[in-house]
């Protein structure tokens, strides 16, 4: 990062690409371990997926966000809320935005998804984000089946919207990504993803930019510097060592120039001060 001539910080991203089960391009270290956080909405919506046919490409979507809380998103989750059927009291993800709600947290859209498959599951929704409720033992389970790992191999710890998050190699989370429209019900989520990127996260979103840029890709953050992708086969993973996300677009960038694909469009993010002018730039 430069302010002007000077280099005022240094981000070190760790990525690595995946196809066929086999690593096809790296820059660091593959078997960095790392929570998935927010990477992991669209696999935390397939058993959505499979349980419900009645959940269309918005819901799936907005099920795989980070959302800003504008209107549109909002209007997305209520739409899943009332589907579901379940009300804005029910979410466990906790209150944000001015008055404070549930409804304003940008994991409102999983936390709507999962009261969609405890309705679809017969299951009591209380308590839906704890360990122990049958909810995040298959968020457990489709992180496993995903991956391609044993349950058992999976370190668990508590994300910011109070579910579980799982921990894996970088490597692992871009085979999941690889392998994601071939599983029960991924296709599904990804479609709904393509079709309707803004909900995912927002037009500034690295994640939201990179799928307007590429046909066909899915793109998913994560908090502390994670980015995930996939498309046509391949599955990336990219993870800033100190946890700042503002590196992963200029990184993906580069990294993508690997794979033969462009995404020169992401290759510099401008510094701008208060006064919204521009004062320095990130880049590789």
């Amino acid at each position: 990062m430069r302010r002007g001539e000077v280099v005022e910080a240094v981000h070190r991203v760790h990525a690595v690409a995946v196809e066929d089960g086999a690593v096809i391009a790296g820059a660091g270290d593959p078997q960095l371990v790392a929570f998935m956080r927010s990477s992991s909405k669209p696999l935390q919506a397939l058993p959505l997926a499979r349980a419900r046919d009645d959940v269309d490409a918005r819901d799936l979507a907005i099920a795989s966000a980070s959302h800003l809380a504008d209107d549109t998103q909002l209007e997305a989750v209520r739409a899943l809320l009332a589907k579901a059927p379940a009300e804005v009291g029910e979410l466990e993800c906790g209150a944000e935005g001015d008055p404070p709600s549930p409804l304003n947290h940008n994991c409102s859209g999983k936390h709507a998804g999962m009261l969609a498959l405890c309705r679809a599951k017969e299951w009591s929704s209380e308590g839906y984000s704890l360990a122990e409720h049958p909810v995040q033992r298959a968020m457990l389970a489709v992180h496993a089946e995903a991956a391609d790992v044993d349950e058992d191999d999976l370190t668990a710890g508590v994300d910011g919207c109070g579910v579980l998050t799982f921990a894996m190699s970088i490597e692992r989370m871009a085979h999941a990504f690889a392998r994601f429209e071939q599983l029960d019900g991924g296709a599904r989520v990804a479609d709904g993803m393509r079709e309707f990127p803004e909900l995912i996260r927002g037009r500034s979103g690295t994640d939201t930019r990179l799928m307007r840029a590429l046909p066909g890709w899915i793109a998913k953050g994560g908090a502390e510097g994670l980015l995930c992708a996939a498309g046509h086969g391949v599955g990336v993973a990219l993870k800033c060592e100190d946890g700042n996300s503002r590196a992963l677009g200029p990184a993906a960038a580069a990294f993508f120039e690997q794979l033969d694909l462009d995404l020169n469009e992401l290759s510099v993010l401008p510094l701008e001060n208060s006064r919204n002018e521009r004062v320095g730039e990130i880049r590789i």
